[in-house]
This record gives C-alpha cells, structure tokens and sequence, in this order.
C-alpha cells in the first residue's frame, strides 16, 4: 500500500519513479490509478486460488468480466447435462435392458471434470438517503475568511458558496489546508470573517478524530440504531456487510475494533444519518476496492450536497461535479469532472489561461460568493426565491433571540414581562410557516 497518506503530487512521483525504475516489483494496493500507470501484471486471490492477468488494472477487470462470462455459460450448460444425466440414471437404473447405459452414465458423471460455479463478489448497494428536509438553494457562505497557524497562513479574505446539488471534491498537497478548510465549512475552526449555513441545512461530519464519539460498549447494531434511523436490523446488517462486518461480527464490541474498523463504523453512521449536507475526510482510508466501489454509488445516489476530501482520483472522478483546491490563500474552484481538471492543469504550463477551462475549452469562472442562475427559473422568480430565502433567515434569527431573551427574563424571575415577547414569538412563526410554504411552492 505504497501510496496511503501521500498526496497527489507525491503519488505521481512513485508512479513515475516505478515506471522508470529497471528492477522487478510486486506491488499490494487499492488504488486503480496507480496499478494502471506502474504494473503490467495482476495476480488476483479470490476463492482461495491465485488467478494471473498479463496486463494493468483495466485490463484485468476486462479479462475478469470476459473469463467469467465464459465460465458462467461453460458452467450452466454442464449443470444442464449433469441433470439430464442424472434423470437418465434415475430412470432407467431398474431397467436390466438399460443397464449398461446406466451404468456409462455413471462412470461418466464420476469422471467429469466439473466447472466451478462463478461467484459475484460484488456487493449490491443497499444504501437509500431518505432525508426528509430540503433545504434551501444556498447550503454555506464563506465571505472574507481568514484562517493562520502563527505565521503560517492558510487564507486570506476568501470568499466561496455552496449551493444545493454540489459534489465537490477538496483536492491538494498536504499541508495546503484541505481539513483545515473541511473543519472551517463544519463550523468547528475559529476563523476571521463569516461562515454562514442556508435554510434548513442538515449536516453530518466524517473525520478520523470522529472515531472518539463512538460510544465503546456499543455493538456495531447498537452504534447504528443509536442513530435514530429507521432503518430494519436486517438493513443495518447489510450495511454493516458493505464496509466489511458480516454474520456475527456485527455483535462485536466498539472497544475491542481496530482503528480501520471503528473508521469504517463511522462512516457507515454518516451514510445512515438523515444529513442533507455531508463532509467526508478521507472516507477511503481503510475500505477496500468493493466497499469503495460500494461508497461511489452510494454517493452517486445521494440527492443532496457533498464536500469530499480524498487523493483516491479513481473515487473523486466518479463523484464529484466541481474540485476545490487553495492557490494563493484563496479558494478556487474548477466547474468540472476531476479528469478535466488535471487534462486542464496540465496544459496551465503550455497557456496563458488564468481560469480552468473545461473539455470544450469555453471558460468557465471562477468560484464566486454569488450562485450562478438556476436553468430552472426565471430571473423575477429567482430574485423572488433569494427574497423569501433572506427572510427566512431572518425571522429565523429573530425567534432565536426572542426566545433567548425570555429565557434570560424567566431566570430572573421576571414572569409579567414574557406574555408580549410570547405574543411576538407566536406571530414570527406564524410568518415563518407563511413564507417557507411560498418557498418551497416556489423550489418545487
């Protein structure tokens, strides 16, 4: 597992330094890209045997899937002859006139060479999101934020936008401030400058450091449920069975799991969650290619939004529609697939281009603190949902202080002053209720 914990600029260095390289090597790793662009030989163990493929990762998957399509049908056509054989015998086996074919028929049987049945060890997704809150076109603002370590400044007065719908992958070298600017859209990094959330956002977090919430003396069904999903025991065990835990194993204890697996555990309980907003750091480390495979479609199923930190580039190829990265202490954004942004900093060096370009080569901009317009209104409509979605956030703000003020007068025992503060509470939220229905008319 040569490239765990390096970084993409890290990554391509032993790529090319595997390809150049004149001695023999034997390489164990989960990272499609890699194995592509350094071996031209794949062993594979499965079902207790070594299997050899002359050539790189995608030749292999090919070779498989052709290999077992042929040794399904071989198999399934001598299942067809080994039960006529066998009804054969079954038949006639009283018979002394059909003895001797009875008994060729036997001999037969015991001298064939059976086909092995061709076992799919891809497991199906049983992942469904089924958040019930929609939330608002707008998830997070970042305006004018700044974030250092003493003197080492990670950003400076940048500005970025989430909007609904977004996939987006946070790429870098180490040390660029990727976490730390995960941690900041979390809300869980001090910084200088505004992070605000949209309208009904949901949001749930996966981090390594997340692994200390699990509570110990759980089992990992216990962990799940605790959730407060509504999912079955026997959803929960297939889940469970996607990051690796099957039959008993899902009785075993949170305290007696190795780090891999409480991480596993934790992101099976992000996946579960109700979240419409998800934050994922590093969620491959410690999955294998099927349950990686298994966390792409799931995520490629997901209707909400998602920021993704990860140097798998087969991973975020498949699920993210912009890539993030920090260039100057300032957020940047690329409007594209994760293949079309590396075609694109390739060519950086060989261009005067200043903005990422996608395969069409039209420009497109960079991130900016506004969202682009909706395809799906018109501009009246869209200057409208922005103006119900202020004062949704306003009146949202304005119960909160209300209802800290009547805490704080209730302490003091100041009773006859909470009736009119009541009476406003009362009639905001009757408004709220007035103007989220108009909203969601409006977004739906």
């Amino acid at each position: 597992e040569p490239t765990n914990h390096l970084d993409l600029p890290s990554i391509e260095w032993v790529e090319k330094y595997i390809h150049d390289y004149e001695g023999s090597v034997v390489v164990v790793s989960h990272d499609r890209y890699f194995l592509d662009r350094t071996v031209d030989n794949i062993a594979e163990v499965s079902n207790a045997k070594i299997t050899l493929y002359p050539g790189n990762f995608s030749f292999y998957e090919e070779e498989k899937a052709l290999r077992n399509k042929i040794q399904k049908g071989a198999y399934e056509n001598q299942q067809s002859q080994i039960r006529q054989t066998e009804r054969f015998i079954e038949r006639f086996k009283a018979k002394a006139s059909k003895a001797s074919q009875v008994q060729s028929r036997v001999k037969a049987l015991d001298r064939l060479d059976v086909v092995d049945e061709v076992i799919d060890e891809k497991a199906k997704v049983n992942f469904k999101f089924n958040f019930g809150t929609q939330p608002g076109r707008f998830i997070l603002f970042l305006e004018h934020v700044s974030k250092a370590f003493g003197e080492k400044v990670i950003l400076k007065n940048t500005s970025a936008t989430i909007n609904r719908g977004d996939k987006i992958a946070l790429i870098g070298a180490n040390g660029k401030g990727k976490s730390t600017l995960l941690r900041i859209i979390s809300g869980t990094e001090k910084i200088v400058g505004e992070r605000r959330t949209g309208h009904n956002v949901i949001e749930s977090f996966f981090a390594q450091h997340q692994l200390e919430s699990l509570q110990v003396e759980n089992n990992l069904l216990e962990e799940l449920k605790a959730t407060g999903t509504a999912k079955t025991e026997m959803e929960l065990r297939s889940v469970l069975g996607c990051f690796l835990f099957s039959g008993e194993e899902v009785f075993k204890k949170i305290k007696v799991l190795s780090g891999g697996e409480k991480s596993r555990v934790a992101l099976a309980k992000v996946l579960i969650s109700q979240a419409n907003f998800l934050l994922l750091d590093e969620p491959t480390n410690h999955l294998d290619m099927q349950s990686v495979n298994i966390l792409i479609q799931a995520l490629q199923q997901y209707e909400g939004t998602y920021v993704v930190v990860s140097h798998d580039r087969y991973f975020v190829t498949n699920i993210a529609n912009k890539i993030w990265y920090i260039e100057d202490y300032e957020i940047k954004e690329y409007p594209g697939s994760f293949d079309e942004y590396e075609v694109w900093q390739a060519s950086r060096g060989n261009s005067d281009a200043s903005a990422p370009k996608k395969s069409s080569e039209k420009p497109k901009p960079e991130l900016a603190p506004h969202s682009p317009k909706s395809p799906s209104t018109n501009p009246s409509q869209e200057k409208l949902i922005e103006k119900l979605e202020s004062k949704i956030m306003d009146l949202e703000v304005s119960i909160a202080e209300l209802e800290n003020t009547m805490a704080e007068l209730a302490q003091e025992g100041k009773f006859n002053e909470l009736p009119p503060l009541e009476l406003q509470i009362n009639e905001k939220k009757e408004e709220l209720l007035k103007i989220t229905n108009e909203w969601e008319l409006l977004i739906n």
